[in-house]
């Protein structure tokens, strides 16, 4: 009998004090037992937690899926040519002259409905494509990876890999990408001590047995919040601002940028820059909770029962994909990003586009719906 997450991490306060606001999102979202991402496979959608582009149709699929066909034909052109030019082995091809294989890694799949979307798309408009396709999927989740394949069963060229150290993917050629993932990753929380000047992290701890906010002695150490927040700006911070950090996301994005030889990392996200995010009247942070498609009052309750999410800072993650020699070539909301691959698809006169197409394109790009809360960051080597 599986035990629920709340008396997993009561047990592991009672042990051992307080712990870090990202030791308790990592166990409400991803304990393997109980945890909210591990429990069920419905959570996304109209009858869900929480409402995705996904949830919209298959239009979103599909335009990702054009503007991969895009990427990778180009990748396999360049890839090609400067073999040629300096004299070095080209790539192994197919009787058709591309080569044999290109890569499309997605992490974070859920429960598999994007990767049905893109590969079904990609084999009906681009079968030569298709057919040079090794779609991966990073999913550390075994539960979840059983939901992926029941999806996917129909689709031969699907592999999964649990971690980045992979030895299938320690340097890659192709596109790595993730959608609505990074904003589920863990954050430490931090407060601002007006009168002392310094930072503090909050934790959680118990008290009557309800999971309560407790300030954590001498955890902060003030480089992980002053190297986002700037030094100008503590000056003006009201007492108890609350910022959100999350070093998991920025070691995530690292090692995705690390393991890139050729291609793009791509990531769709709830989020903002780190202006945006550290501005001095966003004074509790951007950290959520949701139950049902609602907003929930109190973050610490529902453990396991409710999604826990927090913005990305979309210019801490820039900043760690060009540190690792990535460049920047986009970042938008997804209004612009999907307008811009809107433009090419209706030039395509082999794709029909209908009014149903209409319809979900309309609620991915609208702001009043996902086009203007998600943010799209487009790096590549």
């Amino acid at each position: 009998m599986k035990m629920p997450v709340e008396t997993l991490i009561h047990r592991e306060i009672k042990a051992g004090g307080a712990i870090s606001f990202a030791r308790f999102m990592e166990l409400a979202l991803y304990c393997p037992e109980s945890g909210f991402y591990e429990t069920k496979r419905d959570k996304i959608g109209r009858r869900g937690d929480f409402y995705t582009s996904v949830s919209v149709g298959n239009l979103f699929g599909e335009m990702l899926a054009f503007q991969f066909s895009e990427w990778l034909e180009a990748l396999a052109f360049n890839a090609s040519a400067s073999a040629s030019s300096s004299g070095a082995a080209a790539p192994k091809r197919s009787e058709g002259g591309q080569p044999s294989t290109l890569n499309l890694i997605e992490a974070g799949a859920h429960d598999g409905k994007l990767a049905k979307d893109i590969l079904n798309w990609l084999k009906s408009n681009r079968p030569k494509l298709f057919s040079m396709i090794h779609y991966f999927i990073l999913e550390p989740s075994q539960r979840r990876q059983e939901w992926q394949r029941e999806t996917l069963k129909d689709f031969r060229n699907v592999r999964w890999l649990s971690r980045f150290n992979d030895s299938t993917i320690q340097r890659f050629n192709g596109i790595l990408f993730s959608n609505e993932l990074l904003d589920a990753f863990s954050v430490r929380r931090f407060g601002w001590d007006a009168t002392a000047k310094v930072w503090f992290e909050w934790g959680v701890a118990l008290e009557r047995d309800k999971f309560i906010w407790a300030r954590m002695a001498g955890s902060c150490h003030p480089s992980l919040v002053t190297r986002h927040v700037p030094r100008e700006l503590e000056a003006v911070l009201p007492d108890g601002y609350v910022v959100e950090v999350s070093e998991a996301a920025e070691n995530w994005w690292r090692e995705a940028a690390t393991i890139l030889g050729k291609g793009k990392l791509l990531t769709i996200d709830y989020g903002l820059t780190g202006d945006e995010q550290f501005s001095p009247g966003r004074t509790n942070g951007t950290l959520r909770a949701y139950y049902q498609h609602h907003p929930a009052d109190d973050v610490l309750a529902n453990t396991g029962e409710q999604d826990l999410t927090a913005h990305v800072n979309f210019s801490a993650i820039q900043k760690v994909g060009e540190s690792a020699g990535l460049k920047t070539e986009l970042f938008s909301t997804q209004t612009i990003f999907l307008t811009h691959i809107l433009e090419k698809m209706t030039k395509d006169k082999s794709y029909e586009w209908d009014n149903s197409r209409t319809r979900q394109f309309q609620t991915l790009t609208h702001p009043e719906h996902l086009g203007r809360a998600f943010r799209v960051l487009v790096q590549s080597r």
